[in-house]
């Protein structure tokens, strides 16, 4: 009997799930039952609500079984899953699953298809094609390519990726640093977790170009410390890659310098904010830095840097290889491209989809994401992370894509959603942001930290008063209270956290004991 190939996820989402557990009870079985198989340990599919998922090769592709536990294993032995043959946890052909065939997976292709440390599945599948086709182009070409992918910051700041790199190429400095934000910190994201863990050379790829771009010789991977897996799995992709001459002294063939390494964040939400971050990385408190001087042109140890978050990296190799009008096909508008959207929160099926900006929160909430776990009602849907605006039912229609939410008060930012159902209580949801801010916020600024202070106790006051209905002096200076943090913050952190406060006051009045009608123009 020939050696049948059996794929086990290993990612955190998947571990959390037993994953190890069942890998060891198939081995142990199949020892015990003189069966031979060969377990590959590969990245997760995204599809959360079935791990782990159990994929078995045979002639006709890889069949997948799940959720599968260890107590699953003995049965599905016995029913012939080495096979593919049928059982209740069998779902047919992976890439046949709705949830996978509906979406455009550009980025995400190879997410659960190879062993994430094994160099040559990643070249089967094209990686570093993008990489070795930059090593023959000049610099200048690499830069245009990108810029005319349309390719935007995928972090949440959506800024065009090629006008940062052409920025960085231009500016004189002695030695120029290629940085990577993968302190993923918003509430229902998990991409960047799973790029790093399940496909890393691919960020590692796309951080290589980048460096062969702008002239950089040394780049950083700042990865957030509750991310234990990422961290060990990039360290040991970056040693695999060196090893193969795709980092090191002469990258892949090019005669050019780029070393890579990882540092692990200081565990503060702020310093996902890209100059608290290096203020970190050179081992200092993350503190968010005033701009001008921008870290284009005086970042990491005051040098030229360019600094994207995992996505926008891991979005670059498929640019270079397939070209920048490959890429530009998909989406709308300025948005161009796919983005890897989460759903999170209170939702049946949670998970990673990518689609092309243009799809709709309708679509994704329902045909996707099954509507509530809960079977309720679907109440609001928090878009951007934490500080992202909570998004009525009567905009789960406006097609997702940077200036369109933006033209309704709303941030696609990291591409996380979390959904609420109608037992959610907006005004608590509000006073959480505010909460979260006063915690969070690296203490710079008066708005961000004494306003984050006051927005709780303001909306405490609006509950209290509630009962007697007396609210509209409350509300009137919590509006106030945001404006000021809305345009007189020195970051995003304080700048956004009105964002799901207005959006709350806006769209769920009644939730704060405001009994008029009108609805503010404000975000």
């Amino acid at each position: 009997m020939s050696i049948v190939k059996v794929y086990i996820p290993r990612d955190s989402a998947s571990l959390a799930c037993g994953a190890d557990e069942v890998a060891a009870k198939l081995l142990a079985e199949c020892t015990a039952r003189d069966l031979p198989v060969s377990v590959v340990r590969n990245g997760s599919r995204g599809l959360f609500w079935l791990e782990p998922l159990v994929e078995v090769a045979t002639p006709l592709g890889r069949i997948a079984y799940g959720p599968v536990t260890a107590a699953d294993v003995p049965g599905l032995l016995e029913a012939g899953m080495l096979s593919g043959a049928e059982h209740p946890l069998r779902l047919g052909l992976t890439e046949r699953i709705p949830y996978l065939a509906m979406q455009e997976r550009l980025t995400f292709a190879r997410m659960g298809v190879t062993d994430p440390l094994a160099i040559a599945d990643y070249e089967e599948l094209d990686g570093f094609a993008g990489l070795r086709r930059a090593a023959t182009l000049t610099p200048e070409a690499i830069v245009e390519e990108v810029t005319r992918s349309g390719l935007r910051g995928r972090g949440g700041a959506a800024f065009p990726a090629g006008i940062k790199w052409k920025t960085v190429q231009n500016a004189a400095g002695s030695q120029k640093y290629i940085v990577c934000n993968a302190d993923e910190g918003d509430s229902g994201t998990f991409s960047d977790r799973m790029t790093m863990e399940g496909d890393p050379f691919m960020l590692i790829e796309g951080m290589a170009i980048a460096a062969l771009a702008v002239g950089a010789t040394q780049g950083y991977v700042y990865i957030r410390s509750e991310y234990p897996h990422a961290i060990s799995t990039m360290r040991e992709a970056i040693r695999l890659a060196e090893a193969a001459g795709f980092l090191g002294d002469d990258v892949a063939g090019s005669g050019r310098s780029f070393r890579l390494f990882v540092r692990k964040a200081a565990g503060a939400y702020v310093c996902g904010e890209e100059t608290a971050l290096l203020e970190s990385i050179e081992g200092r408190r993350g503190v968010v830095r005033a701009k001008p001087p921008l870290p284009a042109l005086h970042g990491l140890f005051g040098q030229p840097t360019v600094i994207n978050n995992v996505i926008t990296f891991a979005s670059v190799p498929l640019v270079l290889a397939r070209g920048a009008d490959f890429y530009r096909d998909y989406g709308v508008g300025r948005s161009r491209g796919t983005l890897p959207i989460q759903l999170g929160g209170n939702i049946k099926y949670g998970g990673l989809v990518e689609k092309a900006f243009g799809v709709t929160l309708r679509e994704l909430i329902y045909q996707f994401g099954g509507g509530t776990r809960s079977g309720r009602p679907v109440k609001a849907v928090q878009v951007g992370g934490p500080l992202g605006a909570y998004v009525p039912e009567s905009q789960w229609d406006v097609p997702l894509d940077y200036e369109a939410y933006a033209a309704v008060g709303a941030v696609v930012g990291h591409g996380g959603i979390v959904v609420h159902d109608d037992t959610a209580d907006m005004s608590q949801l509000a006073r959480y942001a505010m909460e979260f801010c006063a915690l969070e916020s690296c203490g710079k600024c008066t708005p961000c930290r004494i306003g984050s202070t006051r927005g709780v106790e303001v909306i405490d006051r609006i509950a209290a008063a509630g009962e007697s209905g007396a609210v509209e002096q409350q509300v009137t200076l919590l509006r106030s209270l945001c404006d000021t943090m809305l345009n007189g913050s020195l970051c995003a952190m304080g700048g956004m956290t009105p964002y799901p406060v207005l959006s709350a006051l806006n769209h769920y009045p009644s939730d704060f004991g405001i009994v008029e009608t009108a609805v503010s123009s404000d975000v």
